[in-house]
């Protein structure tokens, strides 16, 4: 193997110019696509976590999986009703405080009530509809990151104020309301009463900040007409990998509908899938396009050195050993194409992830999101070796099946 390796060594260093070319053909291939896979993945997860911040882990609804039982199903025996007024039930999760406290027997997380609704936010003459969402300000603060995007005022405030109204600063500049005035809301049912604002948040989404409206759970309860009622439970994991499990096990706990982060955004999850296979097969092409380049070469040398193999041949090398030194010689472009590749990546990775972007619309980019992983780096290498194999595999064998007397007498 030594002795093959350094003749394929020989023959490399006889074309320089092609040599490198080729190899600077891989190197760029491994670079660029380093470079975009970290790009790509760096964007998912931090997409991916920013969601994650964003949204529960397992929200559990106010969706019983099976149907009120009507008191007529209770005194008769009886395969069908007619002409009946169904029994309407509130829509709610009963006895929220009993249905907490049995999740946090065994929920490896924090929990949180709450009681959402829609809205209509007036001030100074001027109406907003929104999502009036009650919480119970400390455990809110435990599964949300609506402390984090406060600008004015306190969100524990909530707690010391019955009648207090935190909203995004959107809609309180729409209204041209602030920190300390009092704004009337009401009901879709018709209900009203009077919030005093306490606070305001900005989390850089205005769908978020013009639409919505924290309160105490209590004055959410007695606005939208539903006393010790709630309509959504909310569950942040120490782990998000059993999700899922949480899920299924406190739907069928309570009986209401229990739906993991995963499920919620599963057609997301599958854009990312097939963002990756968009992804893998544009490096693979870039690397089999550099593979050509190897061919060539490999072709040429072939060409050029069929004296040699003919020498070697009536030497008594076999026809394996001919073979073999010229798969090495791709293999030989293919791992300095992958060293320098790897260096390049790292390089454009590092550059990529130095650049700042700032937007003047109030939310900030501070870099690029790149992931460094091994695993770029390795796959990448493994497709630059892969591609250098096979480009240098078909000449080879073009050079073992040469005959050393047809070369020799100049057949060839």
């Amino acid at each position: 193997m030594i002795l093959q390796l350094k003749i394929a060594a020989t023959h490399v260093k006889s074309r320089l110019r092609q040599t490198v070319v080729s190899t600077l053909g891989v190197a760029l291939g491994v670079g660029f696509s380093i470079a975009m896979a970290s790009l790509m993945e760096g964007s998912q997860k931090d997409f991916t976590a920013s969601l994650i911040d964003a949204i529960p882990h397992v929200e559990i609804r106010d969706e019983q999986r099976e149907p009120t039982v009507q008191p007529a199903s209770r005194a008769f025996d009886a395969v069908a009703f007619h002409g009946l007024r169904p029994l309407e039930n509130l829509r709610g999760i009963r006895n929220p405080t009993e249905a907490v406290a049995s999740l946090r027997e065994w929920v490896p997380g924090q929990i949180a009530q709450r009681l959402s609704g829609q809205s209509v936010l007036r001030y100074s003459g001027q109406d907003i509809g929104m999502t009036l969402i009650g919480v119970v300000p400390d455990k809110e603060l435990l599964v949300s990151k609506i402390g984090e995007d406060m600008r004015e005022g306190s969100f524990l405030d909530l707690a010391t104020t019955v009648n207090g109204l935190v909203i995004g600063d959107t809609a309180a500049d729409r209204l041209g309301a602030g920190v300390g005035d009092t704004v009337t809301m009401t009901s879709a049912d018709g209900l009203s009463k009077r919030f005093k604002i306490v606070g305001l948040f900005h989390t850089g989404q205005s769908a978020t900040d013009e639409g919505l409206a924290y309160v105490p759970l209590k004055a959410a309860q007695i606005l939208l007409g539903k006393p010790d009622v709630i309509n959504r439970i909310i569950i942040r994991l120490e782990t998000i990998a059993v999700s899922d499990e949480i899920a299924a096990r406190a739907e069928r706990q309570l009986g209401y509908k229990a739906v993991a982060w995963e499920e919620a955004n599963e057609g997301l999850m599958e854009a990312f899938a097939v963002r990756n296979i968009i992804m893998y097969t544009v490096v693979g092409a870039i690397l089999l396009v550099a593979g050509f380049g190897i061919f060539n070469i490999i072709s040429t040398i072939v060409h050029e050195k069929a004296r040699d193999i003919a020498i070697l041949k009536s030497l008594g090398f076999p026809e394996g050993d001919i073979q073999q030194i010229f798969v090495l010689e791709g293999l030989v472009i293919g791992v300095l194409g992958a060293i320098a590749g790897c260096a390049l990546g790292f390089s454009l990775s590092s550059y990529l992830a130095s650049i700042r972007f700032e937007f003047s619309v109030g939310q900030e980019i501070t870099h690029l999101p790149i992931f460094f992983s091994p695993v770029h780096y390795a796959i990448a290498s493994t497709l630059a070796l892969v591609s250098s194999g096979f480009a240098g595999y078909l000449p080879a064998r073009r050079a073992a099946r040469l005959n050393p007397v047809d070369i020799i007498r100049g057949a060839s």
